[in-house]
């Protein structure tokens, strides 16, 4: 079951005393560290060389004293069709580990960004022939223009062919070293 659940409300600067304490994570439980690790090792459906983990798009996982597992997901983008994918794959995982009650929630706010994305997916999205989102940079001067590395040969000469892929997170790319077409994952 997947329920869409409001962004949650954030405390301002004046927040003090009991109103700042609620808003601190409370520190995760052994088995709610073991379930986030089962929870986060699920494959993308749509990347299936990435885990949820990897991919940045795994955000909580609270285990409630009544025994409901609640885990939070945010889409890479607003309507991904793989959310549903997600959260049936996760609750599978999480029933086979015999939790009984598994909850997955959609959380918007903060939103996903290509930053969510760990060193190591983006190693492996490179190796699986998927040119990576280039880290933003909050130092440094912006590049006026934008190149894409070829997975294949490591070529920056590289030409945009269909703003869209196989999937909307991906453009169609090709390289004029190697000739090679490829997917890059966009930076949002």
């Amino acid at each position: 079951m997947v329920t869409r659940t409001p962004a949650p409300e954030t405390a301002g600067p004046a927040a003090t005393g009991a109103a700042a304490a609620k808003s601190l994570p409370a520190a995760e439980t052994p088995l709610e560290t073991e379930l986030r690790r089962l929870a986060g090792s699920v494959p993308d459906p749509e990347l299936p060389v990435l885990t949820l983990e990897e991919l940045g798009v795994l955000r909580g996982v609270h285990l409630h004293d009544t025994g409901r597992v609640e885990v939070e997901l945010t889409p890479t983008y607003t309507g991904c069709p793989a959310i549903e994918t997600m959260a049936a794959d996760i609750e599978r995982v999480l029933h086979n580990r015999g939790m009984a009650d598994v909850s997955v929630v959609t959380v918007l706010s903060p939103a996903w960004s290509t930053d969510d994305i760990s060193a190591e997916g983006r190693r492996k999205l490179a190796e699986f022939g998927i040119a990576p989102p280039r880290p933003h940079t909050s130092e440094g001067p912006v590049p006026v223009a934008l190149s894409v590395r070829c997975p294949h040969c490591g070529s920056t000469d590289t030409e945009l062919l269909s703003r869209f892929s196989s999937t909307a997170c991906k453009a169609l790319r090709r390289c004029a070293s190697c000739r090679e077409p490829f997917d890059h994952f966009k930076e949002l």
